[in-house]
């Protein structure tokens, strides 16, 4: 079982940045897709961005593409996602998730583990 703890979500204003970051139980990186997901209030949770176990590969939501950034750092077993020029739309419940697979995985449905969920409100 994987131990995943988020952090960094808040409140900011449309246009400005935020960096979340997960902290995972990992000790084989390279065994785990890892992602960030979000759910807004009476919408399905989405993809948001993802990274391949061997970290080589990306998946951005059309929606985040140029503006997210999905990172990890395999020595401090974190996970981050740099989120910049932040929209209202980007308003939702922010999650980590990680599942053991060499493959690049978009959907939430494949996600075996996951955080408890931090909070990003961005206002106009």
């Amino acid at each position: 079982q994987v131990h995943l703890v988020e952090s960094g979500g808040g409140s900011v204003q449309a246009g400005g940045s935020l960096r979340l970051s997960c902290a995972a139980s990992i000790y084989t990186y390279s065994d785990y897709c890892m992602g960030w997901f979000r759910q807004a209030p009476g919408k399905e949770r989405e993809g948001v961005a993802v990274i391949s176990s061997g970290g080589g590969s990306t998946y951005y939501a059309d929606s985040v593409k140029g503006r997210f950034t999905i990172s990890q750092d395999r020595v401090k077993n974190t996970l981050y996602l740099q989120m910049n020029s932040l929209k209202p739309e980007d308003t939702a419940m922010y999650y980590c998730a990680a599942v053991r697979s060499p493959y690049l995985l978009r959907a939430a449905r494949w996600y075996d583990n996951w955080g408890q969920g931090t909070q990003v409100t961005v206002s106009s």
